[in-house]
């Protein structure tokens, strides 16, 4: 039960690694698009090509009801946060528990 209680703890750490870099992502992204930056810049390229696909479905289901202010990085990044908060937080919390430690 050891290797599985690591194995649990390794994936739920590298999980929230990739999460917290994917919400810097969209913090860089989200502040690019205030610039009206180039578009054929590849740093800009590639953090829309990262975050548009996430970003389009977010926008279909909200629309225009807040006016011209664009929320889908706000609710990508709570959705990192709760994904953080509580899917990961368990994952390793569970791998502790399997290996016999005590979680605080």
């Amino acid at each position: 039960m050891l290797i599985v209680g690591n194995l649990l703890m390794a994936v739920g750490r590298i999980a929230d690694m990739l999460l917290e870099i994917y919400k810097w992502i969209v913090i860089i992204a989200a502040l690019i698009s205030w610039v009206s930056p180039d578009p054929y810049n590849p740093v800009v390229r590639f953090l829309r090509n990262v975050t548009e696909p996430v970003f389009r479905p977010i926008r279909r289901l909200f629309g225009n009801k807040l006016g011209p202010i664009d929320i889908s990085p706000i609710v990508v990044i709570l959705g990192i946060l709760f994904i953080q908060m509580v899917l990961i937080r368990s994952l390793v919390e569970i791998g502790i528990k399997i290996k016999g430690g005590v979680v605080i």
